[in-house]
């Protein structure tokens, strides 16, 4: 595959000597005239030396004429499908736009972590469903933001031991990161059910009281914590200026009671833009299937996971989340032959200079929002 640059792809007049033999022809060629068009509505052809018609316009191959493609003949059209996200009400005008646009947001780090700055758009290559996209609309570096983050805290029995652990991990970000006057943050808690015990705020204390309510038991819901955090809460954060969004997820990633998958909970976190960054409660030197949970999570929507053996640790790490978050890239491109069909995308994005690690999300879904 060719790699591109996305730099920015006077009628006759019949004389007789009798006007009768002229009426008489005029009755029989407009009987003949109505005897055809009976014929050829009849079958559906055109009679026999009757004047061609204008084709109709083409039905898609499979469909019945005179009904939209699909439906059984004689049904009724099904009306447009309305998102259960944007209700609508009955009998109210709707105007649909489409929306071809996406919006990426990008980190770029070297190999040991650190962010590199003042890149531009030449530096980077950019594949959308295997296609270079049609036009770059805006890139631009975007330094200080004002954050809006979830802290997402696992509350199950599978975590009892290392509660603590979780909840100064979650308050020693809250005072390292977030900064009183521009940013804003909930706290939830999950175990079989998410529970949101600090609302959007920006009061420490308040978020702090929040951390501190959380106490451990039952089974672990953690995709559908997630599902419903970008939802119900960063999915509808929007403001006159734009924002971080990301949720901090602490948690050992074992999931054994949602109701929705992982992949249904990476939509709805690419809906929102919203980055996961996983601090992993597993304090051993291997891996478990939870850390893999978390990992994907992590990776799929363009956030990090740690592996802190303990709170200490845990500064590098916060300091590392918040220059990622005030200071990255935006990108937003139109799609080459882009449908809002549903499928998905998949994004390749890679930096020219190889020593640099470009981290965005993997792909999305086309539905045109």
């Amino acid at each position: 595959m060719t790699q591109q640059h996305f730099t920015p792809t006077a009628g006759l007049r019949q004389r007789g000597s009798s006007i009768l033999p002229i009426a008489l022809a005029a009755v029989f060629l407009a009987a003949a005239s109505v005897a055809s068009l009976s014929a050829q509505s009849a079958s559906g052809q055109p009679a026999p030396g009757a004047a061609a018609q204008p084709a109709p316009a083409q039905t898609p191959q499979g469909a019945q004429p005179g009904t939209q493609q699909g439906a059984q003949p004689g049904a009724q059209p099904e009306p447009a499908q309305v998102d259960q996200g944007t209700p609508t009400d009955v009998g109210t005008p709707t105007i649909v736009t489409k929306v071809n646009e996406v919006s990426l947001i990008f980190t770029v780090n070297d190999r040991h972590g650190h962010y590199i700055p003042n890149l531009n758009q030449n530096d980077f290559a950019l594949l959308d469903d295997q296609k270079a996209p049609a036009r770059v609309n805006s890139f631009h570096q975007q330094i200080n933001l004002p954050l809006r983050v979830g802290i997402l805290i696992d509350t199950s029995s599978s975590i009892r031991s290392r509660f603590q652990f979780e909840q100064q991990s979650a308050t020693e970000f809250l005072l390292q990161v977030l900064r009183a006057k521009n940013d804003r943050a909930f706290v939830m808690g999950f175990d079989v059910t998410p529970t949101v015990t600090a609302d959007w705020t920006n009061n420490q204390d308040a978020l702090e009281t929040g951390v501190d309510k959380l106490r451990p038991e039952g089974g672990t819901a953690l995709f559908d914590a997630v599902y419903i955090a970008c939802r119900d809460k960063l999915l509808t954060e929007r403001g006159p200026e734009p924002v971080r969004k990301a949720i901090i997820l602490v948690s050992d990633g074992e999931d054994n009671q949602s109701r929705v998958y992982m992949p249904e909970a990476i939509k709805e976190c690419e809906r929102a833009e919203t980055i996961i960054y996983a601090i992993s409660t597993n304090w051993t030197p291997s891996r478990g299937e939870g850390d893999k949970v978390l990992t994907e999570l992590a990776e799929q929507t363009g956030g990090e996971v740690f592996f802190p053996p303990s709170v200490e640790d845990m500064a590098v790490s916060f300091k590392s989340i918040e220059e990622e978050l005030r200071s990255q890239y935006a990108l937003v491109y139109t799609p080459a032959n882009f449908k809002t069909d549903g499928s998905y995308r998949s994004i390749y994005l890679y930096c020219y200079d190889r020593r640099y690690q470009v981290r965005a999300k993997k792909g999305y879904f086309a539905t045109g929002r």
